[in-house]
């Protein structure tokens, strides 16, 4: 494992893996190196499988695997944090959950995208203090310095101005980016989000492909209870052939409410280094 920061007094100890894609080791310096200038207490520590690649992957599955749950389970560990999204965490989650001690009971994690997988499996056992927010690989997008500190604000100190501003206090909630629910929707990832706002987002997806994804998962969660549907940013999205008549808020308003479910306007998340943090579950500041 690389090192990274470390403070005198009780350091804040985060692992950093990567279930999905690689990162680099520049970006992992300058993580650090940004880290140890705004968040002292913090010590960033690399798993060495961040910079694997096997085909599209960081490592095989099996050594995705190993990297998350010896980090989860690590008593010395407090948080862990996701690297980047890409593709899959989804190929591992499930057996990932099945080998956690109680070490990983005690634990931040925070990542996005295609994390939701990880993010999703480690909610609905009920394991950490799980949030949907910027992750590493932010540090390479226009302003990622910002979305960087934004999330060690999140883990070392739990500072509320780094909340999506429209969450409410007493409410349930979740975010996820669409495909990555819509993928989840019906398997053993999804967690119970009955009673929750379902706050999602999206990426460089066809507006026709958003539209199926926004179908799939209102329609099944129409009878689970959601107390809501907020859209955060949908961007990057690539030219059709022919225009597809509607704009992503008017397809998340449209299904939401042909579902009968609720739909609450507008959210500050995104695939950008605006992207603010969603706890999952009941919010309480």
């Amino acid at each position: 494992m690389a090192q990274g920061t470390k403070s005198i007094s009780s350091p804040v100890r985060i692992g950093i893996c990567a279930p999905s894609t690689p990162f680099t080791r520049e970006g992992a310096e300058r993580v650090v190196a940004l880290a140890t200038e705004s968040h002292p207490q913090a010590e960033l520590i690399f798993d060495e499988q961040c910079f694997f690649e096997h085909g599209h992957f960081a490592g095989s599955d099996e050594q995705r695997l190993e990297s998350f749950v010896a980090l989860a389970n690590n008593p010395a560990i407090d948080a862990i944090w996701f690297a980047r999204g890409g593709y899959g965490a989804a190929r591992i989650a499930e057996a990932a959950i099945s080998r956690l001690d109680h070490n990983a009971n005690h634990k931040t994690y925070l990542g996005y995208s295609d994390a939701g997988n990880m993010l999703g499996a480690l909610y609905r056992a009920n394991i950490g203090v799980v949030a949907h927010g910027p992750m590493p690989s932010d540090i390479g997008r226009t302003g990622g310095e910002e979305a960087v500190r934004r999330a060690l604000d999140w883990i070392v100190r739990k500072q509320a101005n780094a909340l999506e501003p429209g969450l409410v206090s007493g409410q349930k909630h979740a975010a996820f980016n669409v495909m990555t629910l819509a993928m989840m929707t019906g398997t053993e990832l999804m967690p119970d989000l009955r009673d929750h706002i379902l706050i999602v987002e999206e990426i460089s997806e066809y507006l026709y492909a958003f539209d199926r994804a926004m179908f799939h998962i209102c329609s099944n969660l129409a009878e689970h209870g959601l107390s809501g549907i907020k859209l955060g940013r949908v961007s990057d999205i690539p030219k059709n052939d022919r225009p597809f008549g509607e704009d992503p808020e008017a397809i998340a308003k449209r299904w939401s409410e042909d579902n009968e479910i609720a739909y609450l306007g507008r959210a500050d998340i995104g695939h950008d280094a605006h992207n603010r943090i969603v706890p999952f579950g009941l919010l309480e500041i």
